[in-house]
């Protein structure tokens, strides 16, 4: 156990203006199942247990199922993804990832295939807020909500 404070209760300010960033990308016009299933590969990369264990939730109650949310690790090697999902996960990882070189015009390209530029743009909103909740969580060591809290969110 942490002695970590929590810092959505400590920072109130800082939660609230997280949480306006992500009501504006959870109403941004992409389809809320997918922005949960990138929600959860971001949360895989960055090893948030938190964020993974929400996500992944979220995503079962709008409809994904099991099979798509176990198996985001291995989304190139799945065959269950459509390439609008594909081409999503492959932005999310690059922008998840951007430390280690920046997001290549190939990548832009073959996204801008299945995205407008506008959900480019919120595409890269989603997975940097994701990133900044990810962060905040594991900094803070937040464990994932208790089963009996989970059955009172559901």
């Amino acid at each position: 156990m942490t002695n970590r404070p929590n810092p959505l209760q400590t920072a109130p300010e800082f939660y609230r203006a997280m949480k306006t960033l992500s009501d504006y990308v959870l109403n941004c016009g992409i389809e809320k199942s997918l922005l949960e299933l990138i929600k959860v590969r971001a949360s895989q990369i960055n090893g948030c247990a938190y964020c993974l264990d929400m996500h992944a939730r979220e995503a079962r109650k709008l409809g994904e199922t099991d099979e798509k949310i176990l198996m985001l690790s291995a989304w190139r090697e799945a065959g269950i993804y459509s390439e609008r999902e594909k081409a999503a996960f492959a932005w999310t990882e690059a922008v998840t990832l951007i430390a280690q070189g920046p997001v290549p015009d190939a990548l832009y390209d073959a996204t801008r295939k299945h995205f407008s530029e506008k959900e480019i743009v919120d595409l890269t909103w989603a997975v940097t807020v994701i990133n900044g909740w990810n962060r905040m969580m594991m900094a803070f060591e937040v464990p994932p909500m208790k089963p009996a809290a989970k059955q009172a969110a559901e």
